[in-house]
């Protein structure tokens, strides 16, 4: 033991070096996986069948974390489901599985792999990190034997669950979790019987994670970000896109930018599942991201990020999101309304039927407001602003306001809401606000042919989405999204 004289300078000592190597930016790195998949199955194959499907996925993925580090990434995210894929039954994923300790072990790995039972998965993904000097986040398998004593006990006497696993850059697990908000059709696991708040430190900002179809819900993801105060997401995902408000970048940017938070968000790549859209996001706008659904590879992102972006003089100040939109007059409205369906939700809808103007159009509580003004007001394209106040029940329950800017896929009212990926209308001006119940609302800006259009368009304080100048390309939708956690 230290003398007490020789124990404070050792302290400073150590404080000034953890703060030395302490960074105000570092490089993140996604990878965007086109997954190899099993052959469908009901039964389950064996684990050295199990284990060669896995290997080759990795394979890949190690190729990416080896890049990454070249170029000089300090975390890797890679996407749900990326090793082993899907298709699976419960009895035919358990050869996938491995029991995943929880990370107050102090284990690597890379250097003791049978500590814990056989686990090369594990093993493997460790060696990644430890070899390559990198975080690396993956999406595996864990499960748990229970029996009789625990009530909620499977049948088969065992928990299954879909987890995201972190290894440090010396191959240590220092991160697992349990993914919470299971998607439909996801009966091979289980839900863990309470929620997780998954956080790490590292000497470049604070990380929590979750998975996928988390984001749409308070736990974990908006108690990570609101009361856990971490600086970065890592967010492994096999992201179905959904017209016109749910295609991954757009909804995973505005995300970032409403909670103010980094995003690390890597898709799984399955065209004929319409699964692409990764990115690396700040609360400013996207760093960078890729949409591809014309061919079926992977792809690497690697972007710097503000290590503390509360911080940051970048990161945009917060927002009273129904400021303006409440002291407002209710601007002029056209002589009818109508009603369009958006993703099984009953939306209502007015036409913007001059080339500027004023509108507001309201649904409940919510009035949504727009001031706009096209480039050109051309016969054959129809725009719509929108609003929303109600229980979304398709592939889960949530409670949204939305407030859209809309294209219609054709001059016929009643496509209004169904999906359009090209638009040639842009517009020289657009402000879109609303009386929102929920501080929980993400703004998105979506053009033509599924781009993002970072720094192109802000929030000001008051809550109204505005642009910036002319926009840059034509326009599929202006929206806020808002999350109404309580009335879920």
């Amino acid at each position: 033991m230290l003398p007490s004289q020789a124990l404070l300078p050792a302290v400073v000592f150590a404080l000034a070096a953890l703060q030395a190597l302490a960074s105000d930016t570092f490089m993140a790195a996604v990878y965007e996986h086109a997954v190899i998949l099993p052959d469908p199955t009901q039964e389950p194959v064996s684990p050295s069948d199990a284990l060669a499907l896995m290997n080759k996925n990795m394979d890949v993925l190690e190729g990416a974390i080896k890049e990454a580090a070249r170029q000089g990434a300090h975390i890797i995210v890679t996407p749900e489901d990326g090793i082993y894929g899907w298709r699976f039954t419960r009895e035919s994923i358990y050869p996938y599985l491995e029991d995943i300790p929880d990370p107050v072990v102090n284990w690597i790995p890379c250097t003791d792999p049978s500590r814990f039972g056989p686990a090369p998965v594990q093993e493997r993904l460790s060696c990644m990190a430890r070899n390559n000097s990198i975080y690396v986040a993956a999406n595996i398998g864990d499960k748990k034997p229970c029996d009789s004593s625990d009530p909620s006990c499977p049948r088969d006497g065992r928990y299954q669950y879909n987890t995201d696993v972190v290894f440090d850059a010396q191959g240590k697990l220092v991160a697992r979790y349990h993914k919470y908000n299971l998607f439909e059709g996801e009966s091979q696991f289980n839900y863990p019987k309470e929620p997780e708040a998954v956080t790490f430190e590292t000497p470049f900002g604070k990380f929590g994670i979750f998975t996928c179809f988390d984001i749409l819900f308070y736990e974990p993801a908006v108690v990570l970000v609101s009361k856990m105060q971490v600086d970065t997401v890592l967010f492994p995902t096999a992201w179905m896109n959904v017209l016109p408000f749910l295609t991954a970048v757009q909804f995973h940017s505005a995300w970032a930018m409403g909670m103010r938070v980094n995003v690390l968000a890597a898709n799984t790549h399955n065209t004929s599942m319409a699964m692409t859209g990764s990115g690396i996001y700040a609360p400013a706008g996207a760093r960078t991201y890729s949409y591809n659904m014309k061919t079926e590879d992977g792809h690497l992102l690697i972007a710097e990020l503000d290590a503390h972006p509360r911080l940051s003089p970048a990161s945009p100040p917060a927002v009273s999101w129904n400021s303006y939109a409440l002291s407002a007059e209710r601007f002029s409205q056209n002589d009818h309304e109508f009603t369009g369906i958006v993703f099984e939700d009953p939306f209502t809808f007015t036409e913007l039927t001059k080339p500027g103007g004023n509108l507001t159009v309201c649904q409940k509580d919510l009035c949504c407001h727009l001031s706009y003004k096209m480039a050109e007001k051309r016969a054959d394209e129809v725009y719509v602003l929108g609003a929303f106040d109600g229980l979304h029940v398709i592939e889960g329950r949530y409670y949204l306001q939305i407030c859209t800017l809309l294209k219609c896929p054709s001059t016929n009212l009643s496509t209004c809401g169904q999906p359009v990926e090209t638009a040639q209308t842009k517009f020289e001006m657009f402000s879109l606000s609303g009386t929102f119940g929920t501080s929980y609302v993400f703004p998105e800006v979506l053009y033509s042919g599924i781009q993002l259009a970072p720094g192109e368009f802000q929030v000001l304080t008051d809550g109204r989405l505005i642009n910036r100048n002319t926009t840059s390309k034509p326009v599929l939708s202006v929206t806020l999204f808002g999350r109404w956690y309580e009335k879920d």
